[in-house]
């Protein structure tokens, strides 16, 4: 592959996948700029391998898995450990022209929620992640985390009855 097609395969996948690799990031850095970082480091190791890419598997999960592996590396390093983490998500859905009121409870429902999902432990809170933000089908998230499909069910699963509790809890404060 020559330098031209790497370059216009780079930059098609940076568009294509750029946002949500970011949203992926995120959901294991917990910090927008760190997680913006982790996908740069994603982006120039995909340029890097591109000639020993094996185009039977999807581009696509090469890229979450390259990005899944440096959110760990950076998890683990030094660097991560010496500084705070210093905010959550912080997107909530707005209606078209909320109220105060509803848009102070609708955030903090939202913040509740995403508190809860970030209380789990990691194993259970990227296949949630991957499964109900990013849309992927089991089978997908087995290839992106190198796990066989039935741990991957497992998972959610049990992340289903970790957060059940919660959320019926949340919903009894709400009235």
């Amino acid at each position: 592959m020559d330098k031209e097609e790497k370059d216009f395969l780079l930059e098609k996948v940076m568009i294509e996948y750029g946002n949500e690799l970011v949203r992926l990031a995120f959901s294991y850095v917990k910090d927008t700029e760190s997680a913006k970082d982790m996908v740069q480091n994603t982006f120039i190791k995909c340029y890097k391998n591109l000639d020993s890419f094996r185009f039977d598997a999807q581009i696509k999960t090469w890229l979450y898995r390259i990005t899944i592996n440096e959110c760990k590396d950076y998890l683990k390093s030094w660097n991560y450990k010496m500084v705070q983490v210093k905010s959550f998500i912080n997107e909530t859905a707005k209606s078209i022209l909320p109220s105060t009121e509803r848009t102070v409870i609708d955030k903090y429902n939202n913040e509740e929620i995403k508190d809860t999902i970030f209380s789990l432990p990691k194993v259970y809170r990227e296949v949630v992640y991957l499964y109900y933000y990013e849309s992927l089908k089991t089978e997908e998230i087995a290839k992106v985390l190198d796990i066989p499909v039935n741990t991957v069910k497992t998972r959610l699963r049990r992340a289903k009855q970790r957060l059940e509790p919660m959320i019926k809890e949340a919903k009894l404060n709400e009235r």
